[in-house]
C-alpha cells in the first residue's frame, strides 16, 4: 500500500475523546493508517503529499442502519404519505421480485452516494430472500468492495409470514432453519475481525412483527458463537407497540430483553418510543441506537429521544435508513436532521453541530463495536472526509468552519478509506456515475415489471 502526507490542513476535527481541534496541522498515512498528527508529523518521506491548507479534515462518517435494496423503489408512488405498517404492505410485493443484479446495483448505488457524502463505512440490513436469493449477500460485499468503502452487512430475516399471523407475505420469508445455515455460512465467508477489517458481517432478524422468537433467540445463539453483532428494527411505531403488547404482552424492548438481546453486543433501529423504564433497560443493558432523523419523519413515526439516550450515556450513531423511507443516502443530511430533530423536540440547547458530528462519526463507530474509526488519531484506520474551506457553500461558516459542515451542507472534495481515495475533486475514483445510474435504473425497471406482471 501507499503513504500519504495532508500537509497543513486549515482544521482537523480529531473526535477524540477531548475533542481536539487542530489548526495548520498535518496526517501521516501509512499502509491505511494513521501514523503522525499534529504540526510536526510532516517529517517522513511519503509517496504523495497532498496541499491541504484550505482544507478541513473530519473523521469519514459512520452509517449505522440502512436497506440498500430499496433504493430500487425509492419515491415508489403507492407508499406516499403512507405509515410504516401500510408502507410495508405496499412494498413487499414488490421487494419479492429483487434478484442477484438487482441486490449488486442497489448495493453499489447506495454505497456511491455515500461515500458522495463523506461516508467511509456503512452497515446494511437486507431482510428480504424471496426465492433465488442464495448469494444476495455476496452481491453486497461485492458492490461495496467495487465502491471501496468499509461494509458491515447484516445478514437479516424473517420467519413469520401473513398466515402465522405477521406483516409480510410469505413469498419473502424463510425458514429458521434455511437462515441459521446461511447465516453462518456467510459468517465464515466473510466476517473479518482483525482491527482495521473491511468487512464485517452480523446478524439482523427484521421486527418483532416478522421474526418469531424462536428465531430472535437461536440467531443470538450463533453470533455469539461466532463473534458477530446482533442487529433488530425496535420500538419504531406506535403500531408496533400495540402489537408486541397485544402479541406478546410486552414493550418492544421488553421482548428485546425476553428473547436475550438486552446487551452490548446488539444495536437497534429507531427506538423512537421507549418507555422511561426501556431507557433504562437500553442503559443498563448497554444496547446502542442508530438514529434515522429523515426516515422516522418521512414515515411519520415520531420524533426519536436522543437527548434523554445521550443523557443516560446510551451509545448512539447515524443511520439514513432504506431509501424508501429517505431517498437519500446523504449522512451529511442525517446530522442536520438529527440537531434539527433535537431541537424541536427538546429544546434549542439539546443538540449542537459538534455534538452531531460525534453521532456521525464516534458514536456510529461505537454502534458498530469498533475503535478503529469515527477518528482521526495515531494508531487509527484512514478514513477522513476532507471539506473545501473556500467553498461556495462555506462562505460566511469561517468563524466556525465545523457548525459550516453540519449545518450549510457542503459536500467533500476527497474522501479516502484505508488510505485510498475514493473520491477525489468530488468525484468517484473507482467506479462510474454512468454506469452505477444505468445498470441501476435497469435493475429497477425489472423489479417494476416483475411486481406488475405479478398483480396481473
Amino acid at each position: 500500500m501507499s503513504s500519504l502526507r495532508l500537509e497543513n490542513c486549515r482544521l482537523i476535527a480529531t473526535m477524540d475523546d477531548t475533542g481536539r481541534e487542530l489548526v495548520d496541522a498535518s496526517v501521516e498515512i501509512r499502509d491505511g493508517w494513521i501514523t503522525a498528527l499534529g504540526q510536526e508529523s510532516g517529517n517522513g518521506e511519503v509517496d504523495q503529499v497532498i496541499d491541504a491548507r484550505n482544507l478541513i479534515a473530519i473523521p469519514g462518517l459512520v452509517n449505522t442502519h440502512h436497506h440498500l435494496y430499496q433504493i430500487l423503489t425509492r419515491g415508489f408512488p403507492e407508499s406516499e404519505g403512507k405509515t410504516l405498517f401500510p408502507w410495508l404492505r405496499s412494498l413487499y410485493p414488490v421487494w419479492a421480485g429483487l434478484d442477484e443484479q438487482m441486490i449488486f446495483a442497489s448495493t453499489r448505488t447506495g454505497l456511491a452516494e455515500l461515500a458522495l457524502s463523506g461516508c467511509t463505512t456503512s452497515s446494511d440490513h437486507l431482510y428480504v430472500f424471496p426465492d433465488g436469493s442464495q448469494s444476495f449477500m455476496d452481491a453486497q460485499v461485492e458492490a461495496a468492495q467495487s465502491v471501496g468503502l468499509r461494509f458491515h452487512a447484516t445478514r437479516g430475516s424473517m420467519d413469520l409470514g401473513m398466515e402465522d399471523g405477521g406483516l409480510p407475505p410469505n413469498s419473502v420469508v424463510q425458514s429458521l432453519d434455511t437462515i441459521l445455515r446461511d447465516s453462518e455460512r456467510v459468517i465464515d465467508l466473510y466476517h473479518d475481525p482483525t482491527p482495521g477489517a473491511m468487512t464485517r458481517i452480523g446478524l439482523a432478524p427484521c421486527s418483532p412483527f416478522s421474526a418469531t422468537p424462536e428465531l430472535m433467540r437461536e440467531t443470538a445463539v450463533l453470533a455469539r458463537e461466532k463473534g458477530v453483532l446482533l442487529h433488530t428494527h425496535i420500538a419504531e411505531t406506535m403500531d408496533e407497540d400495540a402489537y408486541s403488547r397485544e402479541t406478546f404482552g410486552l414493550s418492544p424492548v421488553e421482548l428485546l430483553e425476553s428473547v436475550g438481546w438486552a446487551a452490548p453486543d446488539v444495536w437497534v433501529a429507531h427506538c423512537v418510543h421507549p418507555s422511561d423504564s426501556d431507557i433504562e433497560l437500553l442503559r443498563n443493558r448497554d444496547v446502542a441506537v442508530a438514529h434515522c432523523p429523515t426516515s422516522n419523519m418521512l414515515l411519520g413515526s415520531g420524533l426519536a429521544p436522543v437527548s434523554s439516550y445521550r443523557a443516560g450515556n446510551i451509545r448512539v450513531g447515524l443511520g439514513v435508513d432504506g431509501s424508501a423511507s429517505n431517498d437519500a443516502n446523504d449522512l451529511r443530511q442525517e446530522m442536520k436532521q438529527a440537531l434539527l430533530v433535537a431541537r424541536v423536540r427538546d429544546g434549542a440547547g439539546a443538540l449542537s453541530a459538534r455534538d452531531a458530528l460525534r453521532l456521525g462519526t464516534r458514536g456510529g463507530a461505537s454502534c458498530l463495536g469498533r475503535d478503529d474509526i469515527g477518528i482521526i488519531d495515531v494508531g487509527k484506520v484512514a478514513d477522513i472526509a476532507l471539506f473545501d474551506a473556500d467553498s461556495l457553500a462555506l462562505a460566511g461558516s469561517q468563524e466556525d468552519l465545523i457548525a459550516g459542515i453540519v449545518l450549510a451542507g457542503p459536500r467533500p472534495v476527497t474522501v479516502i478509506v484505508n488510505g485510498e481515495f475514493v473520491v477525489k475533486d468530488g468525484n468517484l475514483v473507482r467506479v462510474d456515475h454512468a454506469d452505477i445510474a444505468r445498470l441501476h435504473n435497469d435493475a429497477a425497471c425489472r423489479l417494476m415489471t416483475r411486481a406488475r406482471d405479478a398483480m396481473n
